[in-house]
């Protein structure tokens, strides 16, 4: 059971962050913003994946005016990603559901208030994003590029966001690496009530990203830390959201679809078991309704691992077992097995949603 860190709740669009709100997962664009029809389609790819919300970057004046018609365009709450121009943060904030600043290269107080103001007027919230690798410069030389610096940064505009009247805050502390990254939300989740925003920022290509983004959020998740979420994969979008919801789903904190359970291969087994779960991972994805389900290849765990699941396949040679709920119900030839484990699935799943809706 983890228990979260009680945090302020904001509003993102129609999504709550922080408080007893769902841990919400998000994804960023990699089309040019001012190309607005690819925008939208990538869009709209993150609204089928699942995605709560998104994030488009804002370089120049022409990203900016095309936020305008994107945001007419979809129904995610979309976020500004602004660095360096802080006119860009006046134009973006007057037309999306959130901006996200990296304190470290927004500008002077002047400017950074002058963003607030208009955030402020239409009540949208900031993220403070502090990224290890853009700290303000003399941190950095005091520091090093190191949690204690991230955090400074953060608490330096917190406090001044605060002074300026202003508390709709996310705050993201991150870095490249899982240490580091840990570390500085750690530092930081006693000192300050607001929602975070996990991640790990340039993680790599799928299979390294997954890696370093399933430790360090898991770790913090764990900890009862983090509201929002991204995992931050090269060249994918679909794939971010995909990672994260599992990572959520895996840790209890999200019931979302099948738990599918089985065995690792071994010379026990007495099937094609990688056939065998993928297909039942295909044919069963449609489903939402939260189960556990067991393949087993052999008779060794099958039994044992079937009192837990709802519906399981327990192998034996040419033939199996489909138990529900421990309970043997049929005994067939391996050729059925299949068949007739998606056909109970596809009841129980039923069965669960009637009883809930009742």
């Amino acid at each position: 059971m983890v228990n979260r860190y009680k945090t302020k709740k904001i509003k993102v669009g129609n999504v709550e962050v922080g408080g007893d709100a769902p841990i919400s997962v998000q994804s960023m664009t990699f089309s040019k913003t001012k190309d607005i029809k690819a925008t939208i389609e990538q869009i709209n790819r993150l609204y089928f994946a699942g995605a709560d919300m998104v994030r488009v970057a804002v370089l120049d004046e022409e990203d900016a005016k095309a936020l305008k018609t994107i945001k007419e365009n979809t129904s995610l709450p979309l976020i500004a990603d602004i660095h360096f121009n802080y006119k860009l943060g006046i134009m973006a904030g007057e037309v999306v559901d959130c901006l996200r600043i990296n304190p470290g290269n927004i500008g002077s107080k002047k400017r950074i208030k002058a963003v607030v103001d208009v955030c402020k007027e239409r009540k949208i919230p900031i993220r403070i994003g502090v990224n290890s690798g853009s700290l303000e410069e003399h941190l950095e030389n005091r520091y090093g590029q190191t949690p204690k610096a991230m955090v400074e940064s953060a608490l330096y505009h917190i406090k001044f966001l605060e002074d300026l009247d202003f508390t709709d805050i996310k705050v993201s502390l991150k870095a490249s690496d899982i240490i580091r990254t840990v570390e500085a939300y750690r530092i930081l989740r006693p000192l300050v009530e607001y929602p975070f925003h996990l991640g790990v920022t340039e993680a790599g290509t799928k299979f390294h990203a997954t890696i370093k983004s399933s430790i360090a959020l898991g770790s913090l998740l764990l900890d009862g830390i983090g509201d929002t979420m991204r995992i931050s994969i090269t060249g994918e979008l679909e794939e971010e959201i995909k990672v994260g919801k599992a990572i959520l789903k895996d840790l209890g904190l999200i019931k979302d679809g099948l738990n599918i359970i089985s065995c690792p291969t071994c010379g026990r087994i007495e099937t094609d078991l990688p056939k065998a779960v993928a297909e039942i991972e295909e044919r069963t994805k449609h489903i939402k309704t939260p189960l556990n389900v067991s393949v087993m290849g052999c008779v060794v765990n099958a039994i044992g691992e079937a009192k837990e699941a709802d519906v399981a396949i327990a192998y034996g040679k040419g033939s199996g077992l489909i138990i529900k709920k421990g309970e043997i119900i049929a005994k067939l030839p391996e050729s059925q097995l299949v068949e007739r484990f998606i056909k109970e699935v596809e009841l129980e799943a039923k069965r669960v949603t009637t009883s809930n809706s009742r």
